[in-house]
């Protein structure tokens, strides 16, 4: 059996022979490094494509790479179908009883038969249940249904966050990032907006931008309470009121809150954030396949997610060191709508960054399509690979070769169109031809046996028979006592004052609260820390000054928190404390803030001592052992390129002593062939000679026998010859053979240091010192509750 399990290299299937229609031996083994310069397929339905896909998928798991995969029909869920003891019961959940009856056969029997069917698949291409364990055992698979309980559940509203600090540097992505998340969001409203023209678009820009850049995160119910009061006056040189009057943009935020308060809508609220790195990763740091399963979303739901995450890996993407190595893989199964010609759906403009921008940090971007029409292919220009199936129309084929031929002119590789035209017409199910810009030319080949079950879409029912423990959702504030009604206190020059926004606007009562902000900086020359965090607390006013607040304090995160100037119209006001009223109360509590604040706050990093490396502050684990296991990638790939370096001229000198041999013993055959006929002639003669010649013992018989016994010599030397240079011939290549199982041994041999998975990891704390601590704002904040029938009041913020 040829040995596929190479470093890097992707096992996809074997080379195919077009003319013969028949598989070949040579296998067809793909570079992962390729893939940083994106890949395409395209093919018709039936033609294989999301085998060759998910065995792609499956190759990139093995190899430690994590993926997030879009999955818009729910194929991509099969991944979870993984059976390494390919019993019938295991495939027994997930036939469909349908076709077992159209087969006239039992689900059980239709089981065997489809276990079966399996094991003989992957035995033909050299693959068995040890490599689907090896495969289960690589990475974990998980499907994520936005929108659902099906699978786990996925908060996607988390992209309201503040992006990182690197991205909010840079203008032209902050503003990128912005259009992108509210064109996604308007789309969920039914609203078709231009960003330049749309009031709408324009003005949830503006407000979003202003958070983020004041480094606010911003929740849709604090985004409501902005689009009813925004935080300035004029949108460009023009009145706010003229631009946008507060009866328009209250209908805006009744549509937002429509939203908000759907039944429907609490689970786009629930579960796990939108966080690219956790989606790629385990806690623990084991590679992930995360399949975004929008099957059962609405046209514009999908929309909405699919702009959202792409958003993410972007903002994900520009937080990354550059690397030649493969890094993680974004795959969409059906691009079509998302990626269209002429128009411009929210969509299109992150995932062109993505295609243009992400190859330098290692992520590769595959999108598969089977209409080729409907894909802008100018943008597709971009992708390095493309694996190509059956065509159903002329006109798709046509499209695809224009394509081709773009991607092919960027690389600098044109190709020929009639010769590639006719090629296409050729192919046949899952018979691919790959087009691949850092190879000498196409090669057509034969899709490999995939190692997960393809059973089809999976329903929601079945996702969730799959579907691993999911996070509980936040409990809900507990209602608290209405505490005693007054009039809004007056309070003595000195005390800062703020009001946080409220959600609504009817039966509003607010509470007091100390507001807090402080940035804290870190910093551990040893650990390699250094580090600014900006923290937020909201706590209870004790009812003395020398009693420090802030143990039980509401932690609001980084950044400031949402407060305005003044209160909503009709609130009423609970009792103040008698110290909250007294300035110097302050001073004190400020003291005992910084003081709390370097005992509680810090933060932690691990240190691998086996790998000489610290994680970034705020890197998960899982994330910082997935930045382990690239870097061991990389370290292998650089080893395995300088093996390569070092044994190719080798290679080449070898293989041309064996083409020079190889020649010989063609000429020394040929001489051979022509010597065994003179002899055969030289011998007939002169036994002709004899038996009829006029004398037997004449001299010219005598002659010709002596000829003829020369010419047998002769032609024993020449088989002599051939017999050497054949020998010639092998000796070369058992040195080949001896070369290139040395070159395998010291390939096999380039590994990292330790697993990165298993490596012990130390936690190291790095708290702030007190004058690391600068409290930027103190203040007396109102915050706001409403009051329910049984006379208890719970927070409206």
């Amino acid at each position: 059996m040829q040995d596929f399990e190479k470093l890097g290299a992707f096992y996809l299937g074997r080379v195919y022979d077009l003319a013969a229609k028949k598989r070949l031996d040579d296998l067809l083994l793909y570079d992962a490094r390729d893939l940083t310069t994106h890949a395409v397929c395209v093919g018709m339905t039936g033609s294989g494509k999301t085998g060759l896909c998910l065995g792609l998928l499956e190759e990139a798991a093995i190899d430690g790479v994590p993926a997030i995969a879009i999955d818009p029909k729910g194929d991509i869920g099969n991944l979870m179908l993984t059976f390494p003891e390919l019993r019938a019961a295991d495939f027994r959940p997930w036939i469909d009883d349908g076709e077992a009856e159209r087969k006239g056969q039992t689900p059980d029997a239709f089981a065997e038969a489809t276990a079966e069917t399996w094991r003989k698949g992957l035995a033909d291409w050299g693959q068995d249940g040890a490599r689907i364990a090896r495969l289960r055992a690589a990475a974990e698979v998980a499907i994520y249904t936005p929108g659902s309980r099906a699978g786990r559940p996925l908060r996607v509203l988390r992209s309201f966050a503040a992006p990182p600090a690197a991205l909010l540097a840079d203008d032209d992505a902050l503003r990128e990032r912005v259009g992108s998340a509210v064109s996604g969001l308007l789309a969920l409203l039914g609203i078709e907006a231009d960003p330049v023209r749309s009031r709408e678009h324009i003005l949830l820009s503006t407000l979003i931008e202003r958070a983020w850049r004041e480094r606010r995160d911003l929740e849709i119910s604090q985004l409501i309470q902005e689009v009813q009061s925004p935080p300035f006056q004029t949108v460009g040189v023009i009145d706010l009121e003229a631009f946008f009057p507060a009866k328009d943009r209250f209908a805006l935020a009744m549509s937002l809150n429509n939203l908000l308060a759907s039944p429907g809508f609490a689970a786009w609220m629930e579960g796990e954030p939108l966080d690219v790195g956790r989606l790629l990763w385990t806690p623990e740091g084991k590679p992930r396949i995360a399949v975004i399963s929008i099957a059962h979303l609405s046209d514009a739901e999908r929309m909405f997610i699919v702009t959202l995450l792409l958003s993410e890996v972007v903002a994900w993407v520009r937080s990354q060191p550059g690397t030649t190595s493969l890094r993680a893989l974004l795959y969409m199964d059906e691009v079509f709508g998302y990626l269209p010609p002429s128009a411009n759906p929210p969509s299109k403009t992150p995932m062109l960054t993505l295609l243009k921008q992400a190859r330098a940090q290692g992520l590769g971007v595959v999108l598969a399509t089977q209409n080729p029409v409907d894909v802008d292919y100018k943008a597709l220009a971009n992708a390095g690979t493309w694996f190509v199936g059956r065509l159903q129309t002329e006109r798709d084929k046509a499209r695809l070769l224009d394509g081709l031929e773009g991607a092919s002119a960027t690389a600098g590789k044109p190709i020929d169109r009639a010769q590639m035209d006719a090629t296409l017409s050729a192919l046949g199910q899952r018979v691919f031809l790959m087009h691949d810009v850092h190879e000498d030319g196409p090669v057509v080949f034969q899709t490999r046996w995939t190692l997960s079950y393809l059973r089809g879409p999976l329903t929601r029912a079945q996702i969730q028979m799959l579907k691993g423990a999911a996070p509980a959702a936040a409990p809900a504030a507990s209602p608290v006592a209405a505490p005693t009604v007054a009039a809004r206190p007056v309070l003595p020059p000195g005390i800062p004052e703020c009001f946080v926004g409220a959600t609504g606007s009817a039966g509003i009562t607010y509470q007091p609260k100390l507001l807090a902000t402080a940035k804290l900086h870190f910093v551990s020359a040893s650990s390699g820390v250094d580090a600014w965090q900006t923290v937020s607390l909201l706590a209870d006013v004790p009812d003395d000054a020398g009693t420090a607040p802030w143990d039980e304090a509401e932690v609001l995160g980084q950044g400031e928190p949402a407060v305005v100037t003044e209160a909503t119209g009709g609130a009423s006001f609970a009792e103040l404390p008698p110290p909250a009223a007294r300035a110097a109360s302050y001073g004190a509590w400020q003291k005992s803030l910084v003081s709390h604040l370097t005992q509680v706050q810090a933060v932690t990093v691990f240190r691998c001592k086996a790998l000489d490396a610290v994680s970034r502050p705020g890197e998960s684990e899982g994330e910082f052992r997935g930045r382990l296991g690239l870097h061991a990638r990389e370290a292998r790939d650089a080893g395995v390129e300088t093996l390569r370096k070092r044994y190719a001229p080798k290679l080449a000198v070898i293989e041309e002593r064996i083409r020079v041999a190889e020649q010989r013993v063609a000429r020394e055959q040929s001489d051979y062939g022509q010597k065994k006929i003179d002899t055969a002639v030289s011998i007939g003669a002169t036994v002709l000679g004899a038996l009829f010649g006029r004398k037997l013992g004449s001299a010219a018989t005598v002659g010709r026998a002596s000829t003829a016994a020369r010419s047998v010599s002769r032609t024993a030397r020449e088989r002599e010859d051939v017999a050497r240079a054949q020998e010639t011939v092998e000796a070369l290549q058992q040195k080949r053979a001896d070369l290139e199982a040395e070159f395998a041994a010291e390939t096999g041999s380039v590994h990292a240091d330790a697993d990165p998975t298993a490596v012990e990891l130390e936690e190291v704390t790095v708290r702030p010192r007190k004058s690391d601590v600068t409290v930027t704002r103190l203040a007396l904040a109102w915050t706001p509750w409403s009051t329910a029938s049984d006379g208890t009041i719970r927070r409206a913020y």
